[in-house]
């Protein structure tokens, strides 16, 4: 099963972003979408598919945090690049089987 996630956009250049997610920050693709600082994406596999508005992100992430609890802690690492074999923390990146 796969899920998307909101996430917070930091910085955009266009094609690629920096977005956070419960306190953990990667570089994403965001080509497909609109996204600019401050705004919300909802991010799959390493690629922002849509723009959320503030009210929706922040409910979803809540139910996120409710359901996962501690592990929803935030790690403050940035992995770079969209579809990298590993993030620098061990944990497996997109594309990766674990």
């Amino acid at each position: 099963m796969c899920l998307a996630v909101p996430a917070r956009v930091v910085e955009s250049d266009g094609r690629q972003a920096v977005v956070e997610v419960m306190g953990n920050r990667r570089r994403v693709d965001v080509s497909l979408v609109d996204a600019r600082p401050g705004l919300y994406v909802l991010l799959h596999a390493g690629i922002a598919i849509a723009v959320l508005d503030e009210a929706e992100a922040e409910e979803t992430l809540a139910a996120y945090r409710a359901v996962m609890g501690d592990a929803a802690a935030p790690a403050g690492r940035l992995a770079e690049g969209a579809g990298s074999a590993q993030a620098p923390d061990g944990v497996p990146g997109e594309g990766e089987a674990t």
